[in-house]
């Protein structure tokens, strides 16, 4: 017998739709008319054990017992999924093949793993299990993914990955918290200070911002734009770009913060002669951008529709597993394999015929146009989020729904369009040994660009002036009319909003202090995945460490606190995304899980010293009563919600 293990009942049932009929249905499995069963995980069926496992000491609270590193690690059934675990094991036992169908991702792999390890699966059977990937729920998707079953011991080093993941996190968070609990309490806080290897870190992206604006100090800054005549009779303006000897007197953003060293050049180029030392015009093409991955697609729906990352989560879900319009949402990709040219016409179609608003861009659509999305060296478990060859009556599906479908089906049409064209042309003159620049960009087509709707006034379109530079040559001369200052302020950073914050969390090497630690560090590399950063900003809002006023996310007083009085390593993403490249190494085979694992504990010991060091004064008399029994179990894991 075959048994199909699905990470959650919608994927079991779509993978029995395509299995020989008559179906026997019982609880908790489904068995086909060729003997294969199909069963189900209801997200994790095992869980961490809580310390007091390991030892009933553990189950109180106390310095004294930290840290707690597990010697041998234990996994214990979760009690309100143990039937079907039950249930599961005992078909496990039966089997003579097991598949492996949990979500192609690391999390899916190793949930899936862990129950036929804790089942005593022999080695040899073990061996023998295969995996299957499946992206799409609709029937021919599934057919293709079942009649391609890859060998699970291929995804060994995915599932350890998110082994050294778990455990890491465990780790950290389970001495953290109750160090820093125990710690707030001493001081007088009455609750839990929860903790995380990656929620302490956005936490303190949102404080740390909070106080940037809080104590900036808004300086003046100057600019010279002057007003040239060709010998032609036409007119132009240009901004002076002061030299490397300017440098004492610019900032980092290299702006010109002395008023004297501004009016200095007014008075040495106003009324001179100029020559024009420098004539560029090219065409340039901006190819369409990829299609989705959740954290794009995150970021694109809170600009657009002002969605938080977990209803934007949410509703991929239910696109996916209720009504499946979209691919697998849960992932970290944005290309495609290319065997899926051979799906274009239908997903157009199907986008024809479900979008009304997107029906002229599909119909325009080439299908024989090639984007650079289309690359099978950068596509492993699972690939970009696009629409399914399935089609539907839009009115069927929630605003929400509706919304996030257009997206997704506009991203894909794009990759069928061409190249975004303009003309992009410079002047650079020459007065008084200052040099000046003027440039002019000017749309020759828009290709791709077509199909977004415009928005007035964007700093993008302002970058298109209306008004054109004079036809000049290299040499030429002109003379500067008018040399104007122009005095700007300085402003503050913004506050993070969820865009923002979810950028902040994807990109974040543009954070990282440490040089050595930010060479490493690709831009792919983030704050925690695709999965769960949804999860752990809303966390943030659950624990009060983070608020919301209006579109713009703020620290509470007590997230603040906690930021402000714990050791700055825990509190900036160093240390973090650098454990999330080397998660990254172990899946790739490039470092063992040893190589990861062992410095963590000791890191660990090194952390504990430190915070005992701690107090959290600023936090006195606040908090909600403190309950230390599982108050470390929600912690901004994968959210799983599934029905049986």
């Amino acid at each position: 017998m075959r048994l199909f293990i699905a990470e959650k009942p919608s994927l079991g049932r779509a993978l029995v739709d395509v299995l020989p009929k008559p179906h026997q249905k019982s609880d908790g499995f489904i068995k086909a008319a060729n003997g294969d069963v199909v069963t189900w995980c209801i997200g994790h069926l095992l869980e961490q054990a809580e310390p007091e496992a390991y030892n009933p000491d553990y189950k109180k609270w106390a310095v004294e017992h930290l840290p707690i590193v597990p010697t041998e690690w234990k996994l214990v059934v979760k009690a309100n999924t143990k039937k079907q675990f039950t249930v599961v094991k005992k078909l496990i036992k039966q089997a003579d093949v097991l598949v492996n169908m949990g979500d192609p991702d690391r999390v899916g792999q190793i949930l899936i793993d862990e129950v036929i390890n804790h089942c005593g699966v022999s080695k040899s059977q073990k061996a023998q299990v295969l995996r299957c990937l499946i992206s799409d729920l609709n029937p021919a998707a599934v057919t293709k993914s079942l009649n391609n079953l890859r060998k699970n011991t291929d995804f060994i080093p995915l599932a350890t990955s998110a082994l050294a993941r778990a455990r890491a996190d465990w780790l950290y968070g389970i001495n953290m918290t109750r160090l820093c609990t125990l710690q707030g309490r001493q001081s007088g806080y009455n609750g839990v200070l929860s903790i995380g290897r990656v929620q302490t870190p956005v936490l303190g992206l949102v404080v740390h911002r909070d106080l940037e604006i809080a104590n900036f100090v808004s300086k003046p800054f100057y600019e010279v734009v002057c007003r040239f005549k060709t010998r032609n009779g036409e007119f132009y303006q240009a901004k002076w770009r002061p030299s490397k000897a300017c440098e004492p007197y610019m900032d980092e953003d290299n702006r010109v913060l002395s008023k004297a060293l501004a009016l200095n050049v007014i008075s040495r180029v106003a009324g001179q002669e100029g020559k024009i030392v420098k004539v560029s015009q090219d065409i340039k093409a901006t190819p369409a951008p990829l299609p989705y991955s959740l954290s794009a697609l995150q970021i694109d729906a809170a600009k657009r529709f002002g969605m938080s990352a977990q209803t934007v989560l949410d509703t991929c879900q239910q696109l996916y597993e209720r009504h499946k319009l979209v691919t697998y949402p849960r992932s970290d990709c944005r290309y495609l394999p290319k065997e899926h040219l051979n799906d274009v016409p239908q997903v157009i179609a199907a986008i024809r015929h479900s979008c009304s608003a997107l029906n002229d861009a599909a119909n325009n659509a080439n299908a024989s146009l090639i984007s650079k999305a289309w690359n099978d060296s950068k596509v492993s478990a699972h690939h970009a989020i696009i629409p399914t060859s399935k089609s539907t009556d839009m009115s069927r599906l929630s605003a929400a729904e509706n919304n996030i479908y257009e997206l997704v089906a506009r991203q894909y049409l794009i990759q069928f369009y061409p190249p975004f064209e303009y003309v992009d042309k410079q002047i650079d003159t020459e007065v008084s040994g200052g040099l000046f620049i003027a440039k002019q960009k000017e749309v020759v087509s828009l290709g791709w660009k077509s199909l977004f709707p415009s928005k007035p006034n964007t700093k993008a379109e302002d970058d298109f002036s209306a008004t054109s530079l004079p036809n000049v040559e290299k040499g030429d001369d002109v003379d500067c009319l008018q040399a104007e200052l122009k005095e700007k302020q300085t402003t503050p950073p913004k506050y993070f909003t969820d865009a923002t914050l979810l950028a902040a969390m994807t990109g974040i090497a543009r954070y990282v202090t440490d040089a050595s630690i930010k060479k490493v560090l690709r831009d792919t590399d983030g704050l925690g995945t695709e999965a769960t950063r949804a999860g752990i900003i809303e966390l943030l809002f659950k624990r009060q460490f983070l608020t919301r006023k209006g579109k713009d996310i703020r620290a509470t007083d007590v997230g603040t606190q906690l930021i402000c009085a714990l050791p700055e390593r825990m509190t900036i993403p160093d240390m973090t995304a650098h454990w999330e490249s080397q998660l990254e190494a172990i899946s790739q085979k490039e470092i063992k899980y040893t190589h990861f694992m062992d410095p963590i504990t000791q890191s660990i010991n090194e952390l504990i010293n430190e915070v005992k060091a701690v107090t959290f004064g600023g936090l006195k008399g606040k908090g909600t009563p403190y309950k230390p029994k599982g108050a470390y179990k929600a912690k901004g894991k994968r959210s799983r919600k599934v029905k049986a």
